[in-house]
């Protein structure tokens, strides 16, 4: 028999022997454990971990078999997969192909997080009104990160673009295992020590949910909410998410939109100055029209047409009244001439010159100048009395004076 020990194998004949030993005594498992590393395919497949606390393996769900599933599956997840062992020779690695999946309970990690998230809200760690405004145009930026990932390289590419004087400094740190909360502790006390930015980036690229844990450190998370310098938290892609993101003033889904967020874009800027600009002007324009509007009313020939139409209604009125006076004056006039033409006739009528015109004479006394109008009052025979005619005066001798009998 020969040794095994000196028979030299190839490597697809050693994980030919390693497929035959597992894959037709594996055929049909099931392993509980908890999701890590979820990564669904554009595919529609599905490539994902389990594990507990002790060892992990690699685990493939295809399409046809997770569109039956009633949940999807995420990291920190407990859940109990069917499946048979297959051995992946390209890799040299085995895998589960699960061909059935169901939900055992929430995973440990997630529940531990959870409880720390509820119970940090409930001291005031995330509130609302502890969040600061990012400055707008900060002229330092601080990057709390690896210095090798590719997180810190899309960071300064962005920043480059964006605003390419603008002053960065990287205080690396590491990002994941048991070294990671306290060295990212070290570096925000750096930051704030000697003042390295007006805004700090935190964070670090994509990951497995252990992956990010230090993120998640309680004494991180309080440090993030005690930073008297306002943070950006930039943990993972757009899905991942750690507790640095309530903690922190704001969040960005992946390091490179933390980069956009603390600069302005010099064009946007610029394209926003001269709009404004021209906002301003177009009202200052139109502050000036009014005003030139209101002038020109003031104008001597504006004036004079203001003035003639306000005075005409009035000289119009004016001469109406003149013509309403003048008209009951000759009205008045033409009444009194007529009442005092009445007077006068009826005067004529009862003056005693009237009728004298008739043939009608006045006899006076002369010794007593009265005016004799019956016999009783005639002077005696010889005395002297006047006659007065109606053009003239006779004076004639009383030679006799008889009471003239009626008929």
């Amino acid at each position: 028999m020969i040794d095994q020990a000196e028979q030299a194998y190839k490597v697809s004949e050693i994980t030919r022997i390693i497929s035959g030993l597992l894959e037709p005594n594996l055929q049909q498992v099931t392993v509980e454990g908890e999701i890590s590393n979820f990564r669904p395919a554009s595919s529609g497949h599905w490539y994902f971990s389990l594990k507990d606390q002790d060892a992990v393996i690699s685990a493939a769900m295809f399409r046809g078999r997770n569109s039956r599933l009633g949940f999807t599956p995420a990291d920190g997840m407990l859940v109990r997969v069917t499946g048979s062992i297959s051995v992946y020779a390209k890799r040299g690695s085995y895998q589960i192909i699960a061909e059935r999946m169901q939900q055992a309970g929430t995973g440990d990690i997630l529940a531990m997080l959870e409880e720390r998230k509820q119970r940090l809200a409930r001291e005031g760690i995330f509130a609302t009104d502890r969040k600061r405004e990012l400055p707008r145009l900060p002229q330092r930026v601080a990057v709390l990160t690896s210095p090798t990932g590719a997180a810190v390289r899309d960071i300064l590419q962005v920043l480059q673009r964006r605003n390419a004087g603008l002053h960065v400094v990287v205080v690396p740190c590491a990002v994941q295992g048991s070294a990671a909360p306290r060295e990212i502790l070290r570096g925000l006390e750096l930051i704030q020590r000697h003042d390295l930015g007006e805004v700090i980036i935190l964070g670090r690229g994509g990951g497995s949910l252990e992956d990010l844990l230090p993120f998640s450190d309680e004494a991180v998370v309080r440090a993030i909410a005690d930073c008297r310098i306002p943070t950006v938290s930039a943990v993972g892609h757009e899905i991942d998410w750690a507790l640095s993101d309530y903690a922190a003033d704001m969040r960005a889904p992946t390091p490179s939109a933390a980069a956009e967020l603390v600069t302005e874009n010099r064009l946007e800027l610029y394209r926003q100055v001269l709009d404004r600009g021209r906002g301003i002007a177009a009202a200052f324009m139109q502050r000036l029209s009014s005003a030139r509007s209101l002038i020109d009313r003031f104008e001597p020939q504006i004036l004079q047409e203001r003035y003639a139409a306000f005075q005409q209604p009035l000289l119009q009125r004016l001469d109406d009244a003149k013509e309403d006076l003048i008209s009951a004056m000759q009205d008045r006039t033409r009444s009194s001439r007529q009442q005092l033409q009445l007077a006068h006739v009826s005067l004529e009528a009862m003056s005693p010159f009237a009728v004298l015109q008739r043939g009608y004479a006045i006899v006076y006394d002369d010794s007593r100048n009265e005016v004799v109008s019956r016999i009783a009052q005639a002077p005696p025979a010889g005395s002297s009395i006047g006659v007065v005619l109606a053009d003239g005066r006779i004076t004639a001798s009383v030679t006799e004076a008889a009471q003239q009998e009626q008929t």
